[in-house]
């Protein structure tokens, strides 16, 4: 007699094929799927869950995201992210594994994604794994893997360096705190406390980013007046962040530091480039109008620039209210440059950019780098961009995958 509650016609039915494959084989077919994929088909039956394990899923490729942030989190338990390689939108849920309503991402390495939690809006579930304890700061820095479902807390930091700190991710789980003073770095392998290094920079560093592959971090600083920015390009070698930073020049650069505005730097392909990118100013005056958005590229071998691309005009001038404007009236279209001073958001990393702007509501400008290093890179637009509409957004790149667990 069946057992109660049972169906013995679905007792009865048997296996399915792929139960019949040899383990070789079905390892051969799983290795074709996509990470996302994959770990949609974990829950499906034990087969599934038992063969793609974290260890089998790290020999999967990362799965490069633009994972976009609100200057506002206001919780809801998900992320948005964009996967350029197929071109869609997607959710990143966190409300499963992650017991605070409240965070907001700030950075992010291979697999690793770093996030500014709010701790007072819950109380850790005894179920989850959690390094956080009574005396936590009510703004704490976390890791985790979202794809994975862990998370960790990192010890305790003040409040200053959660609204005032800029979070740089490194290997092997380095995390770098910089601000206009001083920087904190932290490793896991090492004492596991947050080291503090003074920073001997003339101002506040701006866009601080890490090049992999030369292991130093790089940043810009103004060193011109309080009526006119002047750019200086500085960098510091990961093992010496106590009084390893130093100016980055070159006779040969000339005034490639004059000819953008609002400059900004995005780590380039493969960690061996850096990006540059701002306003192209029409003239060295001061109050000069911008008349497109230039992306200028440092080869970290020959250490030598070059343009890397250029925001079409037709795309800048979305960015400027000209399209809007054009729509509304008949009349004469005026150039780019004479309403060219309107800021445009930029980020990204590894290769790839995105541009932002108040008058561009529900996309976002999309610029690829070359491979093989050449100039111009591909231009495109990103549609239908979910949420944030009351705002600007902004984001980073995040390579999700199983090659590195909290």
């Amino acid at each position: 007699m069946a057992a109660a509650g049972s169906d013995p016609a679905a007792d009865s039915q048997p296996p399915p094929p792929i139960h019949h494959l040899p383990p070789d084989a079905l390892h051969n077919v799983l290795l074709r799927l996509h990470l996302r994929d994959a770990v949609a088909c974990r829950p499906v039956s034990r087969l599934f869950h038992d063969t793609l394990s974290a260890q089998f899923l790290a020999l999967l490729p990362t799965l490069r995201l633009l994972l976009l942030r609100h200057p506002r989190p206001e919780g809801g338990g998900c992320l948005h992210a964009f996967d350029p390689a197929r071109r869609h939108w997607l959710r990143l849920p966190f409300a499963h594994f992650l017991p605070y309503h409240s965070f907001s991402p700030v950075a992010s390495s291979t697999s690793l994604l770093y996030l500014w939690l709010d701790t007072s809006t819950s109380a850790p579930s005894p179920l989850l794994p959690s390094s956080s304890s009574s005396s936590t700061s009510p703004k704490s820095l976390a890791v985790c893997n979202p794809f994975a479902a862990t998370y960790r807390l990192l010890p305790p930091l003040g409040s200053a360096w959660a609204r005032h700190g800029t979070v740089l991710a490194g290997p092997a789980g380095t995390v770098l705190v910089l601000t206009e003073l001083a920087a904190l770095s932290y490793t896991p392998s090492g004492s596991a406390k947050w080291m503090k290094h003074p920073l001997s920079l003339p101002s506040k560093p701006r866009s601080p980013i890490l090049a992999s592959a030369a292991a130093a971090v790089f940043a810009l600083c103004d060193v011109g007046t309080p009526w006119r920015s002047q750019w200086k390009l500085f960098s510091c070698p990961l093992a010496m962040l106590t009084g390893g930073w130093a100016p980055v020049e070159r006779a040969a650069w000339g005034d490639v530091f004059e000819i953008l505005k609002r400059p900004r730097l995005l780590a380039g392909a493969g960690g061996r480039r850096v990006l540059m990118i701002g306003g192209l100013r029409s003239s060295f005056a001061m109050d000069a109008p911008c008349s497109t958005v230039l992306i200028l590229r440092l080869d970290l071998a020959t250490m030598e620039w070059d343009e890397a691309g250029r925001m079409p005009p037709n795309m800048y001038r979305c960015f400027t209210g000209l399209c809007e404007a054009a729509s509304q009236a008949n009349s004469a279209m005026p150039t780019a440059a004479a309403v060219g001073n309107n800021k445009v958001k930029v980020f990204g990393g590894h290769g790839k950019v995105w541009f932002a702007g108040k008058r561009v509501r529900g996309k976002l400008a999309m610029w690829e780098e070359d491979e093989t290093g050449g100039s111009g890179g591909k231009w495109d637009w990103v549609d239908a961009v979910p949420g944030y509409g009351d705002g600007v957004y902004r984001g980073f790149v995040f390579d999700g995958g199983f090659t590195a667990i909290p």
